[in-house]
């Protein structure tokens, strides 16, 4: 994927970008946006602390795997609400997600982030594009990520492809934890998104949820934050799909391979049902 990058001073401030969420209901074509926005951003420590508690990482000096989608967030709303972005991101489904830490993530105090859109594709229940993420520093790329979303309102001609993540075999609980009511609301204040489904009972009804559900990139950091004794901190890819919402509040139960270069890890509520399938590899 390739794309023209808007270089930015500063993204545009996030109570402007959800009010045109808010606003936007209709898809407008299928053309993706070829251009991407670019922007450098500091690091806030504060905001850094605050991600880790609530995530459950260590300060271990490094940045935790999933943070710099917090630092694209913003940016990543300037580009799903720009009048050239023909979906509405209410309603949007996270399918999967994938990232690559291409080095260690240590002394790191500002990156540059870069956001574009693309691999527009046929789906059994609409369509689907990858949100692609890239950082870099001064010394070069540092890390990347690409998550795949669900447009339900648009049908596309074609057979949709298939990419199932390999089965986990011999995998052992490893860690378990109560996903709890406000956990939404408290990554929400962490991360910037204050996506409806996630925040009460009430706002999740409106899409058609009983029960706010935990963001899905809440279940991968924390998923990583229980696991990062055993996962390499640097040449990793860990790629993830959601299976089925965690409704709040609920317990989980962690299932991995043993610590490795590789592995398969699975994230199951009560009786057994699967949230999330995924599995860490040594980048390619």
């Amino acid at each position: 994927m390739t794309a023209h990058w808007q270089e930015l001073n500063i993204p545009r401030a996030l109570p402007s970008l959800f009010l045109k969420a808010a606003m936007r209901r209709r898809v407008q074509g299928t053309q993706l946006p070829e251009q991407g926005l670019r922007c450098w951003i500091s690091l806030n420590p504060e905001q850094l602390a605050a991600y880790r508690q609530v995530c459950g990482f260590a300060d271990d000096g490094l940045l935790p795997a999933t943070y710099p989608h917090v630092l694209a967030f913003p940016l990543l709303m300037q580009l799903l609400t720009a009048g050239d972005f023909p979906f509405p991101l209410l309603g949007l489904i996270h399918l999967s997600n994938t990232i690559r830490v291409l080095r260690p993530m240590g002394n790191v105090s500002s990156v540059r982030v870069g956001v574009q859109v693309g691999n527009l594709q046929p789906h059994a229940k609409g369509a689907t594009f990858d949100l692609v993420t890239l950082v870099d520093d001064l010394l070069g790329p540092l890390w990347e990520a690409e998550s795949r979303l669900l447009c339900r309102a648009v049908k596309l001609p074609g057979e949709p492809p298939s990419q199932p993540l390999p089965p986990g075999e011999n995998l052992s609980e490893t860690s378990r934890w109560r996903a709890e009511s406000d956990i939404g609301r408290r990554y929400a204040r962490v991360s910037g998104d204050y996506n409806p489904i996630h925040l009460s009972a009430w706002s999740a009804r409106l899409f058609g949820f009983p029960q706010a559900i935990a963001h899905g990139l809440w279940n991968k950091a924390r998923t990583l934050a229980a696991l990062s004794e055993q996962l390499p901190a640097a040449n990793i890819e860990v790629a993830v799909q959601f299976i089925k919402p965690v409704l709040l509040p609920s317990e989980v139960r962690l299932l991995a391979s043993t610590a490795g270069s590789s592995g398969a890890l699975q994230l199951l509520g009560s009786g057994e049902l699967q949230h999330m399938q995924g599995c860490w590899q040594p980048i390619a």
